[in-house]
């Protein structure tokens, strides 16, 4: 198309930043009541409209007297003094105190009149000599013990500010002052709109055959726009059709301070939402200068501001967490969290050379000391797992070439209750190894194979990896626990295609699917096709090339399961402990030992020794039960 949108001259970040900060969310202050007021901001000063308290009273259980009729008095020589009433908490005094009297008076209780100060009820003495009276056995200084009128808050005094944040605190005072309704900075209604024809929202059908995927974005973004003091809203999704886009974007902007869109932002022809922006309003910025997130717009539409994410999840949070939310919560007048920001420690060296500024998603986790290292995680930003991998973004300046090893960096959380995981893991899918994972507090397992398993416990990054095949030494780790798993192919139940054993793959017309290369349990198989092939003297290319499907990886150990429950494939591979769960038949081929590797430079880490004393405890009952003999 003549008019296809391209990316050229990206923006620096500053100018999409000033873009963004050019744009007008600030919505209109409201009137809360007081119980919805909680984490709101003063939009006006108040000042308070009584004394607070609003009388003289107690501060303590004892006798309120003329403090002139105690001077003197000690242990030795106390003062007796007529007792002519009593006065509680919340009623009104019905006797006043005259030369050498005393009342009786509760914590909290108005003064009587006459008294000027209590005396604890400690440093006294009932007498009844010519009637009720009180020996008092110390001397009192007008004052003493009693809590004045106004002497919290006095009438008039300026109570709060603007900009205050009400928290618990502010709540008791503005309770104390009798107010019940709040003047507050309204939250920006925040719009929130995903496109793309192949998004479904969850909980709706999925055809995943025809490319469909759930809708992550909305959701994801929505909850990061909470977090930032704003009011999410959702509205319909918007496929790729321009007069449906280009309604739903009216609509929202005709309702909301500010628009948010995710996908449809990219250069190719299909992608018109730039188009609806410049017809209905001032497109400011299209591309920045940043990875992931290059993609993004800003302007305005109607009298509404709007922003272009990303489509990819990881790029969309990332971006909104860069240069969105710091305008949402500036709108809301909330301060950036402290806590938003933590100093680490790369982990591992990691070389960059785009020439643009990188938002690495990043991943934390302790060493044995407690210092915070740093970790990236990069699965292409279309990973939606990535989401929950990554703990914040390390921006990246466009001049770096590498971070080194150790080098100090600072960690934008994508939250400010972000923390690292007690224990962090990586290697092998186990549905054992996760049922005991669920024994321990905030444990991070990355299911990436046995092979980047060990790859990565060798780089030092993560606490202890998961590991099956044959063994090896080039690794500094301490093996922690191992079992053994039984494996082979899970088919349909009963075995409708009388599957036998490995040869029935090579010699049969079936239809297969693999595990990924970087699963252990591919490794296993690969060399049972090895022994395969040597019996047969043929070449173990030659067996793979007859097996239907052999390259058709799946990515977690239940995924070929699953293909062959849904009818489609004869055969998966497989653990008999995911045919059982799914009501799958199998057919055995062996077993596997699978080893659980500690990183010897955190084998003293609270998080390690949690882990050890849970394998030791809980690997028969636990482990036994699902796959196999322990060691």
């Amino acid at each position: 198309m003549s008019d296809r949108k391209e990316f050229r001259d990206l923006a620096p970040p500053e100018r999409a930043h000033e873009a963004i900060a050019s744009l007008d969310l600030d919505p209109d202050p409201e009137t809360v009541p007081l119980d919805d007021a909680q984490g709101r901001v003063l939009a006006e000063r108040l000042d308070a409209a009584l004394d607070v308290p609003g009388f003289d009273r107690a501060s303590m259980d004892g006798y309120a007297v003329r403090a002139r009729d105690t001077f003197g008095a000690d242990e030795a020589d106390p003062v007796v003094l007529d007792l002519v009433g009593t006065v509680h908490a919340g009623e009104k005094p019905d006797a006043a105190v005259g030369e050498g009297e005393a009342v009786e008076i509760s914590t909290g209780a108005v003064m009587p009149d006459g008294a000027d100060a209590v005396v604890m009820v400690e440093r006294t003495d009932e007498v009844a000599d010519d009637g009720p009276g009180v020996a008092v056995r110390t001397a009192l200084a007008p004052g003493d013990n009693v809590m004045l009128a106004g002497a919290d808050v006095a009438a008039g005094e300026r109570a709060l500010g603007p900009g205050t944040r009400l928290t618990a605190r502010e709540i008791g005072l503005l309770s104390a002052l009798g107010v019940d309704e709040v003047p507050v900075r309204g939250r920006p209604r925040v719009g929130i709109i995903s496109t793309g024809d192949e998004l479904v929202r969850p909980g709706g059908d999925l055809d995943s055959a025809a490319g469909e995927i759930y809708d992550v974005n909305s959701y994801t973004v929505a909850a990061a726009v909470e977090e930032a003091g704003g009011v999410p809203e959702l509205y319909p999704h918007a496929g790729d059709d321009y007069e449906e886009m280009e309604r739903i974007l009216l609509e929202a902007a005709g309702e909301c301070d500010l628009v948010l869109s995710s996908g449809s932002t990219s250069a190719s022809a299909v992608d018109v939402i730039y188009r609806v922006v410049e017809e209905g309003g001032e497109l400011l910025l299209h591309g920045v200068a940043v990875k992931p997130g290059k993609p993004m717009l800003v302007g305005r539409l109607n009298e509404s501001a709007y922003v272009g994410l990303p489509g990819y999840p990881v790029s969309a949070l990332t971006i909104f967490r860069t240069f969105v939310a710091p305008a949402v919560r500036e709108a809301a007048g909330l301060p950036e969290p402290r806590t938003a920001t933590v100093a680490a420690e790369m982990a591992v060296e990691e070389r960059y050379g785009e020439g643009r500024t990188r938002l690495m998603p990043t991943g934390l986790v302790e060493d044995a000391t407690g210092t915070t290292l740093a970790y990236p995680v990069d699965k292409g930003s279309g990973a939606t797992t990535s989401l929950v991998e990554a703990d914040g973004v390390i921006e990246v300046p466009a001049d770096t070439a590498y971070l080194a090893e150790g080098e100090s960096v600072n960690v934008q959380l994508f939250s400010p209750d972000v923390r690292p995981p007690t224990v962090f893991g990586v290697g092998e899918d186990d549905p054992a190894l996760s049922r005991l994972l669920d024994r321990l507090d905030r444990p991070r397992y990355l299911a990436v194979g046995s092979r980047q398993g060990l790859r990565r416990l060798r780089d030092g990054v993560p606490d202890f990896a998961v590991v099956t095949g044959e063994r090896t030494e080039d690794v500094d780790a301490t093996e922690l626990a191992s079992y053994r798993r039984e494996w082979g192919l899970v088919v349909p139940s009963g075995n409708p295609e009388g599957v036998d054993g490995l040869a029935d793959l090579v010699d049969r017309d079936l239809r297969f699917v693999n595990r990924g290369t970087d699963s252990g349990l591919r490794t296993t198989l690969g060399n049972a096709l090895a022994d395969l092939a040597d019996d047969r003297d043929v070449s173990r290319h030659d067996l793979v090339e007859s097996i239907a499907g052999f390259e058709l990886a799946a990515k977690a150990h239940e995924s070929p399961a699953r293909k062959v429950a849904a009818g489609e494939a004869d055969a998966g591979l497989g653990l008999r402990a995911t045919a059982e769960k799914l009501g799958l038949g199998f057919v055995s081929l062996g077993e596997e030992e699978v080893r659980v590797l500690g990183n010897d430079a955190r084998l003293e880490k609270a998080g390690v020794r949690a882990l050890r004393e849970a394998l030791d405890s809980a690997l028969v009952g636990v482990l036994d039960g699902l796959t196999g003999v322990r060691q």
